[in-house]
């Protein structure tokens, strides 16, 4: 099958550390080459695939400070993957709204995954092209009321072997709290959680400049290097240690979460989940088997001196079970099969129609 794949171009695919669609993008590209599909990677000119890599931009550019509108790169980029869309088969978006204006203007089916919400702006787009097949990263992040068409739900995926299991947290125990430094990533409730608690908490995660005000006021004058330490933004590595010597790493979000591949990175390294039951996280954590589900502050906090009852190996096995990069590529292809055999079928059932008559 020869497959386009669509990234954002903002990171690099994989990332170098933070970028949750950079990372599945990543994940998903070399699984399909190595079963044999013929697939091109649209994504910066930095990014390491299998594919065949296609850029119009030598770097992500969130690392290029001479960019002042990354929308035109956007824009070049998708009007590249659409002049060439006769190469191919089908094209995966994770571009979110801004490929819908192209869809219909070529015959190679485009299937949408939706990795993140719905806004009062880009649901005018989304409800002009509802009848494009969409695919959603968890049932919660659906809008039924914007009557989409979503072809299934296909969890993110990790490589799981890529993460070390830790059977025991380290010595000193601490909370870990890994993500963007962002109000809906709930660093703020993490701090509070940890200082109610009485327990130290190592975080981690990048600052974007739309966040710069928050982190300044809400978050850096409580780093004080001993109880709240900040680690800056971690690589994989740096990741994988930081949660697997954890007791449970935090997810106190203020926002319903499409996915949030943290709690999938984390169960997989044996470490617990508190999260606030709010998005995805119902679907993702198995309440009581892999982490706690909590509906406010003290809820996370009685949830840490019941953490140690769980077991770790059944975290990192539950992710292999339902989180694999293998179980991910296994539901996209069943997706890209069943758009290809409607597509076959409309067109055969249009041409014997067109010979009756």
């Amino acid at each position: 099958m020869r497959i386009a794949q669509i990234a954002p171009l903002w990171e690099r695919v994989p990332p170098p550390a933070y970028g949750g669609i950079e990372l599945v993008v990543s994940l998903l590209t070399d699984e399909l080459v190595r079963r044999g599909h013929e697939v091109t990677l649209f994504a910066s000119g930095d990014s390491l695939t299998l594919a065949n890599l296609v850029s119009v931009h030598p770097r992500a550019l969130r690392l290029d400070s001479s960019v002042k509108e990354s929308g035109i790169y956007e824009v070049l980029q998708l009007a590249l993957v659409y002049e060439r869309a006769e190469e191919f088969d089908i094209i995966h978006s994770h571009m979110g709204h801004t490929p819908l204006a192209y869809t219909n203007l070529v015959k190679t089916p485009t299937v949408h995954t939706l990795h993140g919400i719905f806004t009062p702006d880009n649901e005018i787009i989304f409800k002009y092209a509802k009848k494009q097949p969409y695919i959603s990263i968890s049932d919660s992040q659906r809008e039924p009321r914007l009557g989409l068409n979503y072809v299934t739900t296909v969890y993110n995926g990790i490589d799981v072997s890529s993460y070390k299991f830790y059977p025991e947290p380290i010595d000193e125990p601490y909370l870990a709290f890994l993500g963007r430094m962002s109000p809906e990533k709930g660093p703020h409730l993490a701090i509070e959680i940890a200082k109610k608690a009485g327990w130290r908490l190592k975080m981690a995660g990048k600052v974007d400049v739309v966040d710069m005000e928050f982190f300044e006021k809400e978050i850096q004058p409580q780093i004080d290097g001993e109880q709240i330490q900040y680690l800056g933004e971690a690589n994989h590595a740096e990741k994988n240690v930081l949660m697997g010597g954890a007791v449970a790493t935090l997810f106190p979000i203020t926002w319903r979460e499409p996915f949030g591949l943290v709690m999938v990175e984390s169960m997989a390294t044996g470490t617990p989940v508190i999260a606030m039951r709010m998005g995805s996280t119902e679907e993702v954590i198995a309440h009581g088997e892999t982490g706690f589900l909590c509906n406010n502050i003290q809820d996370c906090i009685r949830a840490i001196d019941k953490v140690n009852r769980l077991n770790r190996y059944a975290c990192r096995q539950y992710v292999e079970n339902h989180f694999s990069v293998e179980q991910m590529t296994d539901g996209y292809e069943a997706v890209y099969q069943q758009i290809l055999t409607k597509k076959f079928a409309q067109e055969n059932g249009h041409f014997r129609t067109t010979l009756v008559r």
